[in-house]
């Protein structure tokens, strides 16, 4: 039980997954996180942006535009993967019931940010923990226009990966100092992502408060 929880905790720990495996196992996990359904806990925004931090440092001692390719790639093919997984499960991905790698609260979570942003979810959920695996199953569940699917996918797949390397490939050329500082900025990125996931879930509480009748009235 101990070696499964330190492996976990590894597979959370951007800075581990870097040092472990390199360029490759980070490529393995940003596919695992927008492919597979139990990706959903893996470090997606953290990790691409100190991937762009250590690649500066040298600390990944590998080009960044082959590392930025790489990345996008796994990301695009990722949710491929998991918009025809959503496509050939459908309606059973509704009616299965919940197990230690899947909740049905992911499912309707995803559904709700989907319903408020529309065909946009594919792309804006790249940056939104949970989302960022589900949103592509959803739409293939929904059957979303495949050739339109992929089209949101691709430029998804680009602004993610591109802007999240490259703002942490830039910090720390200008400032390499940051390395001592690499978990708390993890945490940081981890919570704002996160947030818009919170706001939507609370406008939901509020929504249903203000709709149910008072038994008292």
């Amino acid at each position: 039980m101990q070696e499964l929880f330190d492996l976990f905790r590894q597979l959370i720990d951007p800075e581990k997954i870097i040092q472990i495996g390199g360029l490759a196992f980070v490529t393995a996990v940003v596919f695992a996180e927008t492919g597979l359904m139990i990706g959903f806990f893996l470090p997606g925004d953290s990790l691409l942006f100190t991937v762009g931090l250590f690649c500066a440092l040298n600390i990944l001692p590998t080009p960044i535009g082959w590392v930025i390719l790489s990345l996008i790639i796994a990301a695009v093919v990722g949710d491929q993967v998991g918009y025809w997984t959503g496509r050939f499960l459908g309606q059973r991905l509704f009616e299965k019931q919940d197990s230690r790698f899947f909740k049905r609260k992911y499912l309707d979570q995803t559904r709700s940010f989907y319903q408020r942003w529309g065909g946009s979810a594919i792309i804006l959920g790249r940056f939104v923990p949970i989302v960022r695996t589900f949103a592509p199953i959803l739409a293939g569940a929904v059957q979303f226009p495949p050739r339109t699917f992929l089209l949101y996918n691709v430029t998804g797949g680009f602004i993610w990966v591109f802007s999240l390397v490259l703002v942490g490939y830039g910090l720390g050329s200008v400032f390499p100092w940051l390395r001592k500082y690499v978990e708390l900025i993890a945490l940081l990125i981890i919570f704002v992502s996160v947030l818009p996931l919170l706001r939507t879930a609370w406008k939901e509480h509020r929504s249903r408060k203000t709709t149910t009748p008072s038994p008292y009235k």
